[in-house]
This record gives C-alpha cells, structure tokens and sequence, in this order.
C-alpha cells in the first residue's frame, strides 16, 4: 500500500461519511462491488479515471477534494 493509495482512501471514506452514505450504497451507484469499495478505502488498490469519476459523481463533489494534496 502507497502513503498516497491510503490518503486518496480516507478521502473517499471522509468524503462518503459526510454525505452519510454506507459502503454499500456508494458501491452500487459507482456499479462496483462493496468490498471493492472497502478496498479502495483501505488504499490496498489503485483505481482507474474512470472509477474516479464515478466515485466523485457519486458523492457530489469534485475530482480534485478526492485526490490527496502533496508537499512534492
């Protein structure tokens, strides 16, 4: 697991609590399987765009509040 895998991962977590979305519920209106979404919460896996844009459609906000800030 990379230190950005886990950031974007919380972010998406943080991101669906606020809009008091369960896992199951996020997963299903970014067609993919709950414990997919956990895994991607957990940052053990590296998503595509596509799942990106899905995944911020789904909670309302924009590409860039889900992807992590770096100091590089």
């Amino acid at each position: 697991m990379s230190e950005l895998s886990i950031a974007f991962g919380q972010l998406v977590r943080k991101h669906r609590k606020e809009k008091n979305i369960s896992q199951e519920q996020l997963a299903l209106l970014c067609n993919i399987d709950r414990s997919y979404l956990g895994r991607i919460e957990r940052g053990e896996v590296n998503i595509t765009l596509e799942k990106l844009y899905h995944l911020a459609k789904a909670l309302e906000t924009d590409l860039s509040d889900l992807l992590p800030r770096t100091s590089d």
